[in-house]
């Protein structure tokens, strides 16, 4: 019966080993357990803080991006009106040189044909100032009244041919 013999030195051990436990668990177990609670606690705020600040940056990235893309739509729409007005000056411009050619084009005819209507008018003048000089060699003997008579129906001759001209000359320039 020796095996269940209780001794007393056993019954201290296991109270020395309980009043350990107690002590243990009193003294070092829970300040430790509360120390690894309190450090979760704070890895978990941190978590918390991080992801919070996270998701603040990826809200600051988007609003960037739009504001990139808001910017770029911007300098397109920009260069596509500055490119608009640099074509419609340019054609402003095109249209003002062609109508400056058109009146100088114009002009330059109304010249050709003054200077053509002067060199008939003056070609007129001098075959008739040959003609009278053919007539008085042929009449020889007319008289000076007669040469004057003739000299006269010229002159009204070409100063109604002048005249005409000049009118033909003011309505076109009037139309």
């Amino acid at each position: 019966m020796q095996l269940l013999r209780i001794d007393w030195n056993v019954l201290f051990t296991i109270i020395n080993l309980l009043i350990l436990y107690f002590g243990l668990r009193k003294f070092l177990i829970k300040p430790v357990t509360n120390v690894m609670e309190q450090r979760r606690q704070m890895i978990e705020g941190q978590m918390a803080d991080a992801k919070k600040t996270t998701e603040q940056a990826n809200e600051l990235k988007s609003q960037y991006e739009d504001a990139l893309k808001q910017a770029h739509d911007e300098s397109a729409h920009i260069v596509e009106k500055a490119r608009k007005t640099a074509q419609a000056e340019y054609e402003s411009r095109v249209n003002a040189a062609d109508q400056e050619a058109e009146k100088i084009i114009a002009n330059a005819h109304k010249t050709i044909d003054l200077e053509r209507e002067k060199t008939v008018q003056d070609l007129q003048t001098q075959i008739a100032g040959l003609a009278m000089m053919a007539a008085g060699k042929v009449l020889g003997k007319a008289d000076a009244a007669e040469q004057n008579k003739l000299m006269y129906e010229q002159y009204v001759i070409k100063y109604m041919l002048g005249w005409r001209l000049c009118r033909k000359r003011q309505k076109k320039y009037l139309s």
